[in-house]
């Protein structure tokens, strides 16, 4: 047994010997670059020793308990373009440079806004007082925002409203608790909320109540309270689906950090978003919020990066906070990420608490981060950059290092950032990845005339229904597609649908016959789909994708662990035949002094008859 330790510790040592002298001495550049590439896909490291230290923490998170984040669970609002960015128009005196700013995003590929509608600066001097009178001449405190809201409609995008900042009147202590911290009377905001939701109804359907309430500044000098915030959340919520019962309502984005002090005095009070987000739970926040929301910042690895552990920061954490959702029967959300991005900070500066990266690297990173979200969250929807340029300089003169995420300057000199983004999101064609889908939106495209009929036990609650001619198109990231066919009673889905898949052969299914793996074991790549109705009428009520291992790889497993069982056995059985032969064919000793050498028994008794 020691032998065989000893042998297998120097054939690792030797392995990884033979490792380190093929990266560092090898003579060819493909194969050092393709381990690179490896290591920098496991670890979102790029120096070789840092790529180690990441191995290791790698297998040391294999020891942890797995994380359940229900992969094919029917998630909703992730079927949405996922491109979105952060924009302050609202800071723009110019509207022309507005529009500027939402032209150039649109260019680059981007579909959402992710803007703050500051409470403070809409019914900024008293409660139901919508005037702004802070400069003369006098004018509606809406106007600057019906113009943000017209200019997403007039470039094909849509706005996420993060709703905060109260004014100051509706705190007793004013500005002394802090600028961002809530208000008295929780229903003053509920009375906000239900003004702006009305007044942009059918326009405006994502609306995300507050920003990192587990962290100063955001909730002022108050202890961190998520019982507070939920209390917040449920007014909000309650009266924004009075307003408009479409309403779509997104939680305050959590901050990712280890602090576990909620009550220190500020800037120090803050609260593990894990910790915070079960609490949230517990105190019944679960009704009030169709979209969990966080922060994706890389800080110091790029968005490769596969390391988990809790008390580590990474582009990797949201994989923690589904975890927590599932555990606590909330795995139909999404989780849509408000704010993400690497701080491209000078090697010199002071302050690099947000990480530190080249502008190359930032501009490398960003795209590999939606593309990451998209091929291995299934469950993760939107995700948008932190951000695009602020009015002023103001925090560069000051030094704060959340100047240098930026995609543009004041003056509108574009980062390498953007036109890396430009690039990719724009030449990428939407692709389904591996998960449950619902048969309609970003990335399906539809030809005659679908439409979608309530299903009470359908995965999404609908079902598209179609008539003969009708067909959906996609692309498909996988090696198995699965179709499911129900229709409710009453749609009359008596058809059949017919499914054209590149590289194999069509497959035919009867309407309303539940659900059908049409494809297996595909070989690996991107490949249109077609499913057509193909006489009568039928529907599609999901698509589920999984990446499965190529069959000739599983059964040449299979048929190497038969290999090794069975000469386990056989070895067992040797051993057991050795063991009962040595018990009943034991040699006698030889004695001292016996000239002869030690007979068997069996072998003395029939000398003994002989004799």
């Amino acid at each position: 047994m020691n032998r065989r330790k000893f042998r297998l510790r120097h054939v690792v040592a030797l392995v990884l010997v033979a490792f380190v002298a093929l990266v560092i001495w090898g003579e060819r550049k493909a194969i050092r670059s393709g381990i690179e590439n490896t290591l920098f896909n496991l670890t979102g490291e790029e120096k070789f020793f840092a790529q180690m230290k990441g191995l290791t923490d790698l297998s040391a998170g294999l020891l942890r308990p797995p994380l359940s984040l229900a992969p094919e669970a029917p998630v909703r609002h992730v079927n949405l373009n996922p491109y979105g960015v952060n924009v302050f128009l609202n800071e723009e005196v110019e509207p022309a440079k507005r529009e500027q700013i939402v032209k150039l995003a649109a260019e680059a590929g981007f579909h959402w806004l992710r803007q703050e509608f500051p409470w403070q600066d809409i019914e900024i001097h008293g409660k139901g007082d919508f005037e702004d009178r802070r400069n003369q001449p006098t004018r509606s405190a809406w106007e600057k925002y019906d113009q943000i809201v017209d200019l997403a409609d007039q470039y094909g995008m849509e706005l996420i409203v993060r709703v905060s900042t109260p004014p100051a009147w509706t705190r007793a202590r004013g500005e002394e608790v802090g600028a961002f911290a809530p208000p008295d009377s929780y229903d003053d905001f509920g009375d906000f909320v239900y003004a702006l939701v009305d007044r942009y109804k059918g326009r405006i359907k994502y609306y995300q109540l507050w920003n990192e309430p587990n962290i100063y500044p955001e909730w002022g000098a108050y202890p961190i309270s998520p019982e507070d915030y939920t209390e917040l959340l449920k007014v909000g919520a309650t009266r924004a689906r009075e307003a408009d019962p479409n309403v779509v309502i997104i939680a305050g984005a959590l901050a990712s950090t280890i602090e576990l002090s909620p009550d220190a005095p500020p800037p120090g009070n803050a609260l593990n978003d894990l910790i915070y987000l079960q609490r949230m739970y517990d105190a019944g926040a679960a009704p009030y919020f169709d979209i969990m929301a966080m922060q994706g910042y890389g800080l110091w690895s790029g968005p490769t990066d596969k390391r988990m552990h809790p008390r580590v920061m990474n582009y990797g954490r949201p994989q923690f906070v589904r975890d927590l959702m599932v555990r606590n029967g909330d795995e139909e959300k999404p989780i849509w990420i408000s704010e993400m991005g690497w701080n491209a900070v000078p090697e010199d500066a002071p302050d690099q608490r947000f990480g530190r990266v080249t502008p190359e690297q930032q501009a490398r990173y960003t795209p590999l981060a939606y593309e990451r979200a998209q091929a291995e969250w299934p469950w993760a929807g939107v995700v948008n950059t932190w951000y695009f340029k602020r009015a002023t300089d103001e925090w560069l003169k000051a030094g704060r290092p959340e100047a240098y995420f930026r995609l543009a300057d004041p003056d509108f000199t574009l980062q390498p950032v953007y036109a890396s983004l430009k690039d990719s999101l724009n030449k990428s064609a939407p692709v389904l990845h591996p998960g449950m889908r619902e048969p309609q939106g970003w990335g399906i495209s539809e030809e005659g005339r679908w439409e979608s009929i309530d299903a009470a036990g359908a995965p999404y609650g609908t079902v598209r229904v179609a008539d003969a001619g009708a067909a959906l198109n996609f692309a498909l990231d996988g090696s198995a597609l699965l179709i499911d066919t129900a229709c409710p009673p009453d749609a009359g889905c008596e058809g059949r649908l017919k499914v054209y898949i590149e590289g194999s052969e069509p497959v035919t299914l009867t309407a309303n016959s539940g659900a059908h793996w049409v494809a297996r074991w595909l070989p690996a790549g991107k490949r249109d789909v077609t499913i057509e109705v193909l006489d009568g009428r039928a529907g599609v009520a999901a698509l589920t994708i999984r990446r499965e291992l190529p069959a000739t790889l599983l059964w040449a497993a299979l048929a190497l662990i038969g290999a090794v069982a069975f000469v386990f056995m056989l070895r067992q059985l040797a051993r057991f035949i050795r063991s009962r032969r040595k018990s009943t064919y034991a040699p006698e000793p030889r004695f001292p002094g016996a000239g002869e050498p030690p007979v068997h028994p069996q072998r003395r008794l029939w000398r003994g008859v002989r004799e």
